[in-house]
């Protein structure tokens, strides 16, 4: 996977990796008046990837297909459908779409497959119809989508602030080899942060910690820490999570940390070491019975 390009031309169209992200670390704010949390969070893309295949369509507006291992809202619902949507109705094109979706990567596991299908969308659409749009624009459309959105338009690695929206790269280069942890149980994002209660003590502490490491380029540091202000309220929804994770680092695979709103986990190897992670994987599947896919960090 990791060789792979994000668009390839194929027979009769385009097709678009939409990679999964994890979240390195997470620090939540507060609550803004427009109902959206402030976050602080320094997510990564790995080489993990939902498809979407782009290609002409008979008839004017979008069609949508659905199809691979995990479920996916249909129709309008879908943020593929509605990224394709404004895109078109943005650049006055009445052009038709036929937009086949593999999902790959379950959804509710906090890994952001939703809003990396949306920026697909919009990547492969500005390509396919030969926009020419710069990021900027295209970050405008994405705003309109999810707030993770416009992570996916950069990277692949970043720190995030306001509700996700502003989105500043880090530069340098930080390899990693994980394990990522994926129980069977979907969470809820919204239901997450409807039940987060602000602690600022905590937050002023670790965004102080963090932006240290930031600025030093110890990024290593700042995942070290496994920071995630979201892990107590979804342990609270899903109290299996907490079990599965003391289990886990009961095995040796330290830190387990919980990635966005849940409920994936990831495990970074310090050393990089395959083997390491191969045998971490193994003993997941033999142990415990929870699935796992080995990744890692995304070249784009």
């Amino acid at each position: 996977m990791a060789g792979r390009e994000q668009i390839t031309a194929v027979e009769g169209g385009l097709l678009v990796l939409a990679p999964a992200k994890i979240n390195l670390s997470l620090l939540i704010a507060g609550k803004r008046p427009d109902g959206f949390h402030e976050i602080e969070t320094i997510m990564a893309k790995v080489n993990w990837y939902d498809e979407i295949l782009i290609q002409a369509g008979r008839k004017p507006g979008v069609e949508l297909i659905c199809k691979g291992p995990h479920w996916a809202p249909k129709g309008r619902e879908n943020l593929v459908h509605q990224a394709a949507a404004r895109l078109l109705e943005s650049c006055g094109s009445k052009a038709g779409l036929k937009v086949t979706l593999t999902k790959n990567i379950p959804a509710g596991t906090g890994l952001g497959s939703a809003s990396s299908d949306a920026a697909a969308t919009l990547i492969g659409l500005n390509r396919h119809l030969d926009l020419g749009w710069d990021k900027e624009r295209l970050s405008e459309l994405a705003a309109t989508l999810g707030s993770d959105v416009a992570f996916f338009l950069n990277g692949p690695l970043a720190f995030c602030t306001g509700r996700g929206e502003k989105v500043e790269k880090i530069d340098g280069n930080f390899d990693f080899l994980a394990l990522l942890i994926l129980p069977d149980i979907s969470v809820s994002t919204k239901e997450v942060y409807a039940n987060y209660r602000p602690n600022r003590g905590c937050y002023e502490k670790l965004s102080v910690k963090i932006n240290s490491h930031i600025k030093e380029k110890r990024i290593d540091l700042a995942v070290a820490m496994c920071a995630n202000m979201l892990q107590e309220t979804c342990f609270g929804l899903a109290g299996s999570l907490a079990e599965l994770k003391g289990k886990i680092e009961s095995l040796g695979m330290r830190p387990c940390c919980l990635s966005g709103s849940g409920s994936a986990f990831f495990c970074i190897s310090e050393s990089g070491d395959e083997d390491i992670v191969r045998r971490w994987d193994h003993t997941l599947e033999t142990e415990i019975g929870c699935k796992s896919v080995i990744v890692r960090n995304s070249r784009w």
